[in-house]
């Protein structure tokens, strides 16, 4: 039972990551389609870049200490690209060259998306295993 627990944790924690990271892509459709102004849409997106990197490395953190070991070296890569780009100053969104970088942006964000829902699927997949595996053992 403690375990199909964590697998909930965990499939929550990446919802919160999908919304997060959708959200952003809203905004820079909406930028896009000029339904808002540059600095809005920076200023919007800048707001939820540093909760979206403390969010995955809580969820790396979370999977290391439950012991989930493959699904702590799935979220590496992630958690290393988001680190990267901090420590390079480049993970906010400049409100000068927001229009230049609209593509690239938007294919960063895009690739994100893919990863968790392929991170997604394998939690959901280990928490239905959980709770049959749970449910033969009564």
């Amino acid at each position: 039972m403690g375990d199909l627990f964590i697998w909930l944790v965990s499939f929550f924690i990446l919802i919160a990551l999908l919304v997060i990271v959708v959200y952003q892509l809203m905004c820079l459709a909406d930028l896009e389609f000029d339904y808002i102004n540059p600095y809005d849409s920076a200023s919007r997106i800048n707001k939820v870049v540093m909760p979206e990197f403390i969010t995955e490395g809580v969820l790396c953190v979370f999977f290391l200490i439950t012991g989930h070991w493959l699904m702590s070296l799935f979220c590496v890569p992630y958690l290393y690209y988001n680190v990267r780009l901090y420590t390079q100053r480049q993970h906010l969104v400049d409100v000068t060259e927001i229009f230049n970088q609209l593509h690239w942006e938007k294919k960063q964000r895009l690739f994100k998306l893919a990863y968790l829902i392929f991170l997604l699927f394998l939690s959901i997949f280990w928490m239905i295993w959980c709770a049959l595996e749970d449910h033969d053992e009564y």
